[in-house]
């Protein structure tokens, strides 16, 4: 059983300048949330960073929240918590799926995201997970965007980008002067 399974956890980085993480959280097992959410804050307040939360209906919303947050640019990672638990239909699979896969599509295009959206089978494997004094799903979210901020502030660098400018980066402003030239 996996509650008896020991694995190994990377040491949690730490910063010179605190990370901004945004929380995003499905309520919809609203205990199941708030454990998670418990250990989410406290490990980025762990190592000294801040955190913002918003809430959103289900685990289908997380990815279009962090999209639409992640354009403001005022967040260094996201932490996706919420927890889907298999019912009598296939829309679990559906669920299931596309959070993760538009999660995973976030982190590819360049995000630091940690994926706390828990797919169980039942509310007890939920709350065994969730619990931020055991397995602390939550918690263990927040630390994997944390290492990825860190890792983007190690490596990352500015991209000139692959394949063709968006139009507008290409609009030419010519001033029409006696010696305005275009490029």
């Amino acid at each position: 059983m996996a509650e008896s399974e020991r694995h190994y956890t990377l040491p949690v980085p730490t910063f010179k300048k605190p990370p901004k993480l945004l929380i995003v959280v499905a309520p919809y097992y609203k205990d199941i949330a708030d454990q998670l959410l418990e250990g989410a804050r406290t490990a980025i307040a762990n190592v000294g960073g801040t955190s913002e939360t918003i809430e959103v209906p289900g685990a289908l919303e997380v990815p279009n929240a962090i999209r639409i947050a992640a354009r403001s640019g005022d967040f260094d990672g996201f932490v996706a918590l919420g927890c889907v638990i298999r019912g009598e239909t296939s829309h679990y699979e559906t669920v299931c799926n596309d959070s993760s896969r538009g999660l995973s599509l976030l982190g590819l295009d360049g995000l630091c995201l940690g994926n706390g959206i828990l797919t169980v089978e039942n509310r007890q494997q939920a709350e065994v997970r969730a619990d931020a004094a055991g397995q602390n799903k939550g918690g263990g979210a927040a630390e994997a965007a944390l290492h990825l901020i860190a890792l983007t502030r190690k490596l990352g660098r500015k991209s000139k980008g692959i394949g063709f400018k968006p139009a507008s980066e290409n609009i030419i402003i010519a001033d029409d002067g006696p010696d305005s030239q275009i490029p």
